[in-house]
């Protein structure tokens, strides 16, 4: 798996390159992405550690296959982590609002749960 996530690093779709300038070097809010990262059995577009989120960037294929990524999804999920997808049409032609979904997101995860309001 580390061998093909290199590979996929080496050869990023449009959209995937697109994603990748956005936020490399911490340029969103200060968060470190990795991309084309092995988690268990599967490699994610791109992951984000320190809030445990993954984005994934669905072309054209996932049309197909989206029992396939349903059952991913659910599995990274089980795993703890949180998935947030984006179609490739949208990181190419609409990336501002990509990354403001991307960054509420990002700061809902660090908010964590709304505490429970104490009996009176």
């Amino acid at each position: 798996m580390i061998e093909l996530a290199r590979v996929m690093r080496l050869e990023p779709t449009r959209s995937e390159r697109i994603f990748w300038d956005a936020v490399r070097n911490r340029q969103l809010d200060g968060v470190k992405f990795r991309r084309q990262q092995v988690i268990e059995r599967f490699v994610v577009d791109f992951f984000a550690p320190s809030h445990r989120l993954v984005v994934e960037i669905d072309g054209g294929v996932h049309e197909v296959q989206r029992e396939r990524d349903a059952l991913r999804e659910q599995f990274l999920e089980d795993c703890g982590l949180r998935v947030l997808r984006f179609s490739a049409d949208d990181v190419e032609r609409r990336l501002p609002e990509v990354l403001d979904t991307l960054l509420e997101t990002l700061r809902d995860l660090t908010a964590g749960p709304e505490p429970h309001p104490r009996p009176s």
